[in-house]
């Protein structure tokens, strides 16, 4: 899809293409009517300011939509950022699933990085190292991440 076309789309199908790119619903909707965007800079620079704009509850909502690093990608794009991950030894992933269940406990929401270009190895140590984050700053952390994964799906999206 080109810019062009995601300025053309009718609202409710520009709000569908963009919650690809973000499982927050808000977050698609205040996307989808900030259109037209005059380009993929300002789309940019719009999706990291309506982002920071939302409330945790919608952070939140965007978290739900991912799967465990670990787990069966739930879409194409995830099998394509995980995929380092996806070669995991047995041992790696058994500590990775412990790891994103303490994380869970802990936290209340699924561990989010933003795993492209990463090992299993790299996001186990991520996570063993935020697990000892306090839970407003590890919000904080995980929202950065999932604004970054945001980044890189509005690129695949306009590939």
């Amino acid at each position: 899809m080109t810019l062009v076309e995601l300025n053309r789309l009718p609202e409710a199908r520009a709000e569908g293409e963009l919650s690809r790119c973000c499982g927050s619903m808000r977050w698609a909707r205040l996307m989808s009517a900030e259109r037209p965007f005059a380009s993929i800079e300002v789309l940019a620079a719009v999706a990291q300011r309506v982002w920071w704009s939302l409330a945790a509850a919608d952070w939140l909502e965007a978290f739900a939509a991912h799967p465990r690093i670990g787990d069966r990608p739930g879409s194409a794009w995830s099998a394509q950022e995980q995929a380092q991950a996806a070669t995991m030894a047995d041992d790696v992933r058994q500590r990775l699933t412990q790891l994103n269940h303490e994380y869970e406990r802990r936290f209340g929401y699924t561990f989010l990085i933003c795993a492209t270009g990463k090992s299993a190895t790299d996001i186990m140590e991520q996570l063993e190292r935020r697990l000892r984050n306090e839970p407003g700053d590890e919000l904080q952390i995980a929202a950065d991440e999932q604004r970054k994964i945001t980044d890189l799906r509005l690129a695949k999206l306009l590939a």
